[in-house]
């Protein structure tokens, strides 16, 4: 009778190790953050630059540097933006919670396979090693997230970085 008590004991304490694991990783760490503006990197000035958006919501968490998403709407077309603003040859939404319903990586990615939408460079390094992407759809739909440049990859899987990234900060390298 006792081994059925400690089983039980076992299963239950899993199973709420295991919902209090899942909660952690799908709402815990993500806090909604005001976003007053979204900016894509100049062609002249090579400098990010703010470009008129509305409804932006955006989430992130301190736990990780790539957790930041955002949505919006722009009244600016897509040759005005390729004219105008760094373009991105390629890029992968990373996928948001679920429950962060207006990013849908796979929707995303696929609109950017097929040329429904466009990536621009947002701003680089916006910490250290990691660049904010935008994407933006043909409709004016807009998306935010932030992806591992080289430098970024390098740091973090502990190759040397090299001479052509900046020195990584102690909090990177420990």
């Amino acid at each position: 009778m006792s081994g059925k008590i400690i089983g039980i004991v076992i299963l239950v304490s899993a199973l709420v190790a295991g919902g209090v694991l899942y909660y952690l990783q799908v709402y815990g760490f993500y806090d909604e953050v005001r976003q007053d503006s979204v900016s894509l990197v100049s062609l002249t000035s090579q400098q990010p630059e703010a470009i008129p958006a509305e409804g932006i919501t955006a989430i992130d968490a301190d736990s990780s540097p790539i957790r930041f998403r955002a949505c919006f709407t722009t009244p600016l077309s897509l040759p005005f933006l390729t004219e105008s603003y760094v373009l991105l040859d390629s890029a992968t939404p990373r996928n948001a919670p679920g429950w962060f319903s207006c990013f849908d990586a796979a929707a995303i990615g696929a609109a950017l396979e097929e040329g429904r939408a466009l990536a621009f460079m947002g701003q680089k390094n916006v910490h250290y090693g990691v660049d904010r992407i935008v994407a933006i759809t043909e409709d004016g739909q807009g998306y935010v997230w932030h992806e591992l440049n080289d430098c970024g990859e390098k740091a973090y899987d502990g190759t040397v970085v090299g001479e052509e990234c900046p020195p990584a900060p102690s909090s990177v390298t420990q």
